[in-house]
C-alpha cells in the first residue's frame, strides 16, 4: 500500500510585486502546488527536481486522496502517484539518498495558479485573461520555490516528455544550480509535425460551442473539444500496436453514438473512452496553456542564447553530466529529436550519455517500464 502523501503550497508575488512573464503577462501573486519524498541532508545538496508530463501532476508517488481547491478534477485514477515504480527506497530516485521535489506547473489545474483560479482583481476565474506561460517562466517560478526551500544546488533535474524540455531549460538558464540532467523522450526544439498536431488540438478546443473564448467557468465546459484534443494526442503517446491490443479487449458501448454516427468498432470505442475519461480530470484552459508552451519550444530561445553551442557551453563550464533517453517506438518525440539534442551537447563538449530504450510501448514506456530506465539513472546519480 503506497504511503499517504500531502500536497504543499508555495506562494510568491503580490499586487505590489507581481510576477512578470516572458510574453508580457502579469500575475499579481501565484500559488504553486508541490510534493516531496525523502529528506534533505544537512547541507541541502541531495535534492532532485522532477518535472511532469503534459497532463500529469506534482503527485508522482504515494497516495493522495484529495488536494485543496481541486475538487472533482482529482479523480480516483490520480490518487496513486504516476511514477510510483521509480520513486522510493532503493528505486531509481532513491528516497533513502535523495529528496525528490515535483511541482504542478503554473497554469495547471491541480493546485497551482491557473485559468480556473480566482483573479483577485475581479473576484472571478481568470479564464481567457490568464496569460500565456513559457518554459522559461516555469523555470523562474521553480527557482523561487527552491530559494524558499533553501536549496542552492540541485543534485539533478529530471523530466519525461514536456518535463524533459523544462529540465533542459532549467539546466541551461541556471547551470550553476544543477549537477546532473536527465531528459527522457524529450526534444531540443518542437518539430513542425508536433506543432501541427498540437494546432489540431487547439482548434478542437477552440471550436467547441461551449468554449466561449475560455470563459466557460460556471457554465457548460468544452468537453467534446477537450476529448477530441486528447484523442488526437493519445495516438502519439501510445504505440499503435498497443492501442490495437488494448482495444481488442473492449466492447463497443451502446451509448457510443454521436449526432448521427454510431461507433462501429472497438478501436473507435477505445479512443472515445480515452477522451471521455480525460475530460473528467483535466481543464481545457490548462491544456491550451501547456500545449502552447510546448508548441513554441526552442531551447536556444528559452535560454536566451545565440546558438546551441552558446547555450550548452554553460553546461560544460558548470561541469554538468547529462543522460538522454530515446524510445525507439516513440511517435510523439521521435528518437531523431534526442539525437539532435545529443549532437548539440557533444558539439559543446558536455559530458553526455545517450541511451535508446527498445520498447513496444511507445512514448508511454517511461510510465510503464521502470526496469529499462532505473539502472542508468542510478548510475548517473551515484557517479
Amino acid at each position: 500500500m503506497p504511503v499517504e502523501t500531502h500536497t504543499r503550497f508555495f506562494e510568491t508575488g503580490s499586487s505590489e510585486d507581481p510576477l512578470r512573464l516572458r510574453d508580457g503577462g502579469v500575475l499579481p501573486g501565484i500559488r504553486i502546488a508541490y510534493e516531496c519524498w525523502g529528506k534533505l541532508n544537512a547541507d541541502r545538496s541531495n535534492a532532485i527536481f522532477l518535472f511532469h508530463a503534459l497532463s500529469g501532476s506534482h503527485h508522482a508517488a504515494g497516495f493522495n486522496p484529495a488536494i485543496e481547491g481541486v475538487g472533482d478534477l482529482w479523480q480516483a485514477e490520480m490518487h496513486d502517484g504516476w511514477w510510483e515504480d521509480m520513486i522510493g527506497a532503493g528505486k531509481a530516485l532513491d528516497t533513502g539518498k535523495y529528496c525528490i521535489i515535483c511541482a504542478n506547473y503554473l497554469g495547471g489545474c491541480y493546485g497551482s495558479t491557473g485559468p480556473a483560479s480566482v483573479n483577485p482583481q475581479t473576484g472571478k476565474p481568470w479564464g481567457s485573461a490568464f496569460p500565456a506561460v513559457t518554459t522559461a517562466d516555469q523555470v523562474e517560478v521553480f527557482v523561487r520555490l527552491l530559494d524558499h526551500l533553501g536549496i542552492d544546488t540541485l543534485h539533478a533535474v529530471i523530466g519525461p516528455s514536456i518535463g524533459g524540455m523544462i529540465a533542459l531549460t532549467f539546466a541551461t538558464r541556471f547551470p550553476d544550480r544543477v549537477r546532473n540532467v536527465i531528459a527522457i523522450a524529450a526534444g531540443y526544439k518542437t518539430t513542425v509535425l508536433n506543432r501541427l498536431i498540437l494546432f489540431e488540438q487547439i482548434l478542437a478546443i477552440e471550436n467547441d460551442p461551449y468554449f466561449n473564448g475560455g470563459d466557460y467557468y460556471g457554465a457548460k465546459a468544452p468537453l467534446y473539444g477537450l476529448a477530441l484534443a486528447r484523442m488526437i494526442s493519445h495516438k502519439t503517446f501510445v504505440h499503435l500496436d498497443a492501442i490495437e491490443r488494448r482495444a481488442r479487449q473492449d466492447v463497443v458501448q451502446p451509448d457510443d453514438v454521436l449526432a448521427w454516427y454510431r461507433v462501429r468498432d472497438q478501436f473507435q470505442s477505445y479512443m472515445l473512452h480515452q477522451g471521455k475519461k480525460f475530460v473528467r480530470r483535466f481543464d481545457a484552459n490548462t491544456y491550451l496553456r501547456i500545449i502552447d508552451l510546448w508548441s513554441r519550444y526552442d531551447a536556444t530561445h528559452e535560454g536566451d542564447a545565440e546558438t546551441p553551442v552558446d547555450l550548452f557551453e554553460r553546461s560544460r563550464l558548470a561541469g554538468q553530466r547529462w543522460l538522454v533517453f530515446s524510445i525507439d517506438s516513440d511517435f510523439c518525440f521521435y528518437p531523431e529529436e534526442q539525437a539532435e539534442l545529443v549532437k548539440h551537447l557533444e558539439e559543446a563538449k558536455v559530458d553526455v550519455m545517450h541511451i535508446t530504450v527498445h520498447s513496444d510501448k511507445g512514448h508511454d514506456s517511461f510510465l510503464l517500464e521502470p526496469d529499462l530506465y532505473t539502472p542508468h539513472i542510478k548510475w548517473l546519480l551515484g557517479k
